[in-house]
C-alpha cells in the first residue's frame, strides 16, 4: 500500500541508490580527457597527481560539510535552499538562476555531446563532422541531434517516475565503476617501469607549454613563485569540472529515505569512490604513457591512447563503449536532480508556476521538460563548453558561500536540529574556504576570461529576481 499522498515526493531512494547518484553524476567524460590540458599547464607527473589529490580533498571536504546542511533541510532544492536559509532569497535565486541558465543545463549538453562523439567511433554516421544542414552561420551535425535525442529520452524516462530513473542510474553507474576499475587494473598489469621512471624524473618541476593549442612538445617554460598558483588554478579547472555535480543528491532529498542520515553518508562514499578512481586513473596513465603522449594525446583523448597501449587497436572501441556508458548514466543523474531545484524555486514563487506541480508519477515533469529544452538549445549552439569554462569560477564561489553558511547558521540557529554535523568543524570547512578562495583569486589574476563572463551571467539574475518578486506580489 502506498501511503504517500499524490502530488508529493515519494521517498524511494536508499543509501546505495543515493551513492550511485553521487558517483554517477560526477563521472562523465572528464577523467578520460582533461589530464592532457592539465599536463600542458603543469608539465610534470607530480603536479598532475597533486592537482587531482587537491581536487579530491576539496571535493570530499565540501561533501562532508554539506552533510550538515542536508540534515538540517532534508527537502528538495539542496544548495538553493541552503543559500536561501543562510543568507536571503536573492542569493538563493542567483544560484538557481545560474544553475538553470548554464551550470546544470550546460553540463547536460556537454555530457550529451560527449556521448555522441564517442558513439561516432562505433557509428561514424553520427560524427560531429557529418553536417546535416546549415542555417546561416549555424551548422547542425548528426552528433548534436544524437545528443539531443539522448537528453529527450532520459527526460521522458524520468517523467515516468523515480523507480525507472533509479534503475538506469544504478545499472549504468555500477557498470562504469566496474569497467573503470577493470581499466585501471589492466593498466597496472601493462605497467611499463621505464616509462614510469622517466615520467617521475623532475616530478615537481612545474613547466607550462607555451601554446595550449601547440603540438611541439619541446616548447616548455619553467614556472616559479606566484606563476605556479596561476598554472595550478588553470589546470584544476579541468579536475574540478570533472569532479563536480557531487551535490546533485541534495537536490532530491525529498525522495531519499531517511535523508538526515543517508544524504551525508552518500556524499562521503560517493566522493571517496570517485576520488580513488580519478587518482588511480592518472597513476595508470603515468604507468603506460610517456608525459608527451599524455599532454599531446590526439584530441586530448588520453584514455584512448592508454587503452591502445594496453589492449592494442581494440582499445579505442573499449574506451568508446565505456564513455558511452559513463556519459549516459551521468546525464540521467543530472537530469533527475536538476529539475527538483526549479520545482523548489517555483514553490517559492520565483520560477514558472507549472514547475511547482508534480505529475501522476510524483515527479516535476514540467521542470524536466523545460530543462531539456534549454540543454538542447545549448547543444545546438555549440557554446556550452565556453559557458562552462566561464561559470567554473562562479560554481566555486557558490560552494564557498554555501560552506560559509554553516558558520552563519551555527551562530543564527544554535539550537536547530542537526542530526549530522560537519566533520572536522570548524577546521575542515575553513580549510576548504581558504583553498577555494585561493583558486578563485588565482583565476581572477591569471585567467580573467574564466571569471568576468560568469559574474555577468550571475548579475543578470538580479533584475530577473525583482521581476519575479513583483509578479509574485501581483498574483
Amino acid at each position: 500500500m502506498n501511503d504517500t499522498p499524490s502530488g508529493t515526493f515519494k521517498p524511494t531512494l536508499g543509501l546505495v541508490d543515493a551513492t550511485m547518484i553521487v558517483a554517477g553524476s560526477m563521472i562523465g567524460s572528464g577523467i578520460f580527457i582533461v589530464s592532457a590540458d592539465m599536463l600542458k599547464d603543469l608539465g610534470s607527473s607530480g603536479w598532475l597527481v597533486a592537482a587531482w589529490l587537491l581536487t579530491g580533498f576539496m571535493t570530499m571536504t565540501a561533501a562532508l560539510s554539506y552533510g550538515e546542511l542536508s540534515s538540517m533541510f532534508p527537502k528538495a532544492g539542496g544548495q538553493y535552499v541552503y543559500l536561501k536559509e543562510a543568507y536571503n532569497p536573492l542569493v538563493g535565486f542567483l544560484y538557481g538562476w545560474s544553475f538553470f541558465a548554464v551550470i546544470q543545463t550546460g553540463t547536460i549538453a556537454a555530457v550529451g555531446v560527449a556521448f555522441s562523439k564517442f558513439t561516432a567511433y562505433l557509428i561514424p554516421a553520427v560524427s560531429e563532422k557529418n553536417i546535416l544542414f546549415s542555417i546561416g552561420s549555424l551548422s547542425i551535425s548528426a552528433a548534436q541531434l544524437v545528443s539531443i535525442a539522448t537528453i529527450l529520452l532520459l527526460t521522458y524516462t524520468n517523467t515516468k517516475g523515480v523507480q525507472g530513473a533509479k534503475f538506469i542510474q544504478n545499472f549504468f553507474t555500477g557498470t562504469k565503476l566496474l569497467a573503470l576499475f577493470g581499466l585501471i587494473i589492466a593498466g597496472f598489469v601493462a605497467f611499463n617501469a621505464e616509462v614510469w621512471q622517466a615520467n617521475w624524473q623532475d616530478a615537481f618541476v612545474m613547466k607550462q607549454h607555451s601554446s595550449r593549442q601547440g603540438s611541439d612538445a619541446n616548447i616548455w617554460n619553467n614556472l616559479t613563485g606566484v606563476l605556479m598558483f596561476g598554472a595550478l588554478a588553470s589546470a584544476m579547472v579541468g579536475s574540478i569540472f570533472s569532479s563536480d555535480a557531487w551535490n546533485n543528491i541534495t537536490f532530491i532529498a525529498g525522495e531519499v529515505k531517511n535523508p538526515q542520515r543517508n544524504i551525508g553518508l552518500s556524499l562521503f562514499f560517493g566522493t571517496l569512490i570517485v576520488t580513488i578512481i580519478y587518482v588511480s586513473c592518472n597513476l595508470m596513465y603515468l604507468g603506460v604513457l610517456p608525459l608527451s603522449d599524455i599532454a599531446f594525446a590526439p584530441e586530448n583523448r588520453v584514455a584512448v591512447s592508454a587503452a591502445n597501449t594496453i589492449f592494442g587497436s581494440i582499445g579505442t572501441y573499449i574506451i568508446a563503449v565505456l564513455i558511452m556508458i559513463s556519459t549516459f548514466g551521468c546525464n540521467n543523474g543530472l537530469i533527475l536532480a536538476g529539475a527538483r531545484v526549479y520545482y523548489t524555486m517555483a514553490k517559492d514563487g520565483l520560477f514558472f508556476k507549472q514547475t511547482a506541480q508534480l505529475n501522476k508519477n510524483n515527479v516535476p515533469a514540467y521542470a524536466l521538460w523545460i530543462q531539456a529544452v534549454v540543454a538542447s538549445l545549448l547543444c545546438l549552439s555549440g557554446k556550452y563548453g565556453d559557458l562552462l569554462d566561464y561559470v567554473s569560477f562562479v560554481v566555486m564561489l557558490f560552494y564557498i558561500l554555501t560552506i560559509a553558511g554553516i558558520f552563519i547558521l551555527r551562530k543564527q540557529r544554535p539550537n536547530a536540529e542537526r542530526p549530522y554535523k560537519a566533520v572536522g568543524y570548524p577546521l575542515l570547512p575553513l580549510i576548504y574556504i581558504l583553498m577555494a578562495a585561493t583558486f578563485c583569486i588565482s583565476l581572477i589574476v591569471f585567467k580573467p576570461t574564466y571569471t568576468w563572463p560568469g559574474l555577468i551571467l550571475v548579475l543578470l539574475g538580479v533584475p530577473v529576481y525583482y521581476i519575479a518578486v513583483a509578479n509574485k506580489k501581483k498574483s
